[in-house]
C-alpha cells in the first residue's frame, strides 16, 4: 500500500494522489471506532464529485443580473473624486458659480437703486381695464364660437361627448358675461348708452 505521507492533491471526493501518481481513498475510522481500509482509484476514472460543471456564460450572467449591478459602474464609484471629475461637470460647475456670483452682484445693485426715493427701481406697469375687458371678452367670444359650432353639429344629427354637450348648454351663460363686460354676442362693443 502507499504511504500517506507521500499524498500530494486531495479531490473533492477524496481522491489522494501520491507521488508515484498511484490514485487511492485514504483510510479512516468511523464513528463506532471500526477502520475503513485503503481503496485503490483505477487510473483515469473519476467520480462525479470531481467532473466539473459545464457553465454557460449567458446563463449564467442572467442568473446574476441583479447582483452585479450596472455594467461599467465600479469605475464611477472610484471616480468620485473631485479632483479626477469629469471636463463637463467642470464646466457646469463653473457656470453654477457664475450664476450665483451674478444673482449676488444684482442683489447688490437693487437695494442701491432702490436708495433713491425719487425713482422707483422698477416702473409699475399701469393696468388698463378697458385692455383687460377687451382680452376676457375675446376668451369668451372665442368660447361662444366654439359652443355654437358644435349645437349646429349636434342639429345635423352628429352624436358629441359629454364634454362638448355642456359647451352647448352654456350658450346663454356665455352671452350673459358679455353684455356684463359691455359686448355684443358677436364680440363688438356696444355703445355707451348716455
Amino acid at each position: 500500500m502507499p504511504s500517506v505521507e507521500s499524498t500530494s492533491a486531495v479531490s473533492r471526493a477524496g481522491i489522494a494522489t501520491s507521488a508515484t501518481g498511484e490514485r487511492h481513498i485514504p483510510s479512516s475510522v468511523r464513528p463506532d471506532g471500526s477502520v475503513r481500509k485503503e481503496i485503490r482509484v483505477r487510473p483515469g476514472y473519476r467520480p462525479p464529485e470531481d467532473v466539473e460543471l459545464y457553465k454557460n456564460r449567458t446563463a449564467e450572467g442572467f442568473r446574476n443580473r441583479g447582483k452585479v449591478g450596472v455594467p461599467g459602474a465600479e469605475n464611477l464609484k472610484k471616480e468620485e473624486d473631485p479632483s479626477k471629475s469629469s471636463v463637463a461637470a467642470n464646466k457646469n460647475a463653473k457656470r453654477r458659480e457664475a450664476r450665483k456670483k451674478a444673482a449676488a452682484e444684482k442683489e447688490e445693485e437693487i437695494p442701491a437703486e432702490s436708495a433713491d426715493p425719487a425713482e422707483p427701481a422698477e416702473p409699475a406697469k399701469p393696468v388698463d381695464p378697458e385692455a383687460e375687458k377687451e382680452k376676457e371678452a375675446k376668451k369668451l367670444v372665442k368660447k361662444l364660437r366654439q359652443a355654437r359650432e358644435l349645437k349646429d353639429k349636434k342639429e345635423k344629427g352628429e352624436g358629441l361627448l359629454p364634454e362638448q354637450f355642456q359647451k352647448v348648454i352654456k350658450i346663454s351663460e356665455l352671452v350673459n358675461q358679455l353684455e356684463k363686460l359691455g359686448f355684443d354676442a358677436q364680440g363688438e362693443k356696444k355703445p355707451a348708452e348716455t
